[in-house]
C-alpha cells in the first residue's frame, strides 16, 4: 500500500489485535486463509479504484 502514501503507524492496540487473531486460528486454524482472501480482494479494489481515480488526470497533464 505505500504506493498509494499508506504508512505504517504503530497503535498502542497491537497486542490485543493479534491476541484476538490468536483466539479466532484457536477456534478455526483456516481463518487466516479467508480474511487473507479478503484482504487481497480489498486491496485488489482500492488499487483500482485509486488507478481509475488518477487516470483522469493522467490524461489531463
Amino acid at each position: 500500500m505505500a504506493d498509494l502514501g499508506i504508512t505504517y503507524t504503530p497503535r498502542p492496540d497491537h497486542a490485543a489485535y493479534l491476541a484476538s487473531w490468536l483466539s479466532a486460528l484457536r477456534h478455526d486454524p483456516k481463518a487466516i486463509f479467508n480474511a487473507a482472501a479478503q484482504a487481497q480482494a480489498a486491496a485488489d479494489w482500492i488499487h483500482a479504484a485509486h488507478k481509475a481515480a488518477i487516470a483522469p488526470l493522467a490524461i489531463a497533464a
